[in-house]
């Protein structure tokens, strides 16, 4: 964990999260913003829903863009047991002696709505693709603009390579990224 007392003025100074909320907002919405202990990003409105009319085989290799149906609005309605993806209204910039985890919000967990993001890499940048799942077998309907996730940051010693250094495939991704090789 980040063990610095200033740890929030860091984050908005060092332009860590942008646009960055530097208190949680919870009134009507679910929460976003600075947490206990991390920041909970919001999930912005543009969403590809995943879908199987066209009968595509899903192939991290060789992903059919066909899978998805694009959305863009203030609510998505996830189809029983499938999922969407979606991106962080937030842009991140990971500094080089930092790692993330991040953690679906318990609001949603408690719906039967999971949400999977890996770990941003030391010197990551960009909008945080999410994938949804929903677990039920019911329609489950995620919010545009309010809380989604819990990122937790990690300070520890600069590694040899960051991901930035690797040339990553996900580096200064903007808008929802698809698997690449």
């Amino acid at each position: 964990m980040i063990k610095n007392d200033n740890w929030i003025e860091k984050m908005a100074k060092g332009g860590m999260i942008s646009p960055f909320e530097s208190s949680q907002v919870r009134d009507g919405v679910i929460s976003y913003g600075v947490s206990s202990y991390g920041y909970d990003l919001r999930i912005s409105n543009e969403f590809k829903i995943f879908t199987n009319i066209n009968n595509t085989v899903v192939d991290p290799k060789e992903f059919d863009t066909k899978s998805f149906v694009d959305l863009v609005s203030n609510v998505c309605i996830i189809p029983p047991n499938s999922f969407a993806l979606g991106m962080s209204v937030e842009y991140f910039k990971i500094p080089r002696n930092v790692i993330t985890i991040c953690l679906g919000k318990s609001t949603y967990a408690r719906c039967g709505i999971v949400v999977n993001v890996t770990p941003f890499e030391p010197e990551w940048e960009g909008f945080v693709t999410l994938e949804i799942s929903n677990t039920t077998p019911l329609p489950a309907k995620i919010y545009a603009n309010e809380g989604i996730a819990q990122v937790l940051f990690f300070e520890g010693e600069e590694p040899k390579t960051s991901y930035k250094d690797k040339k990553g495939k996900y580096q200064a991704q903007v808008g929802i990224t698809l698997p690449r090789l």
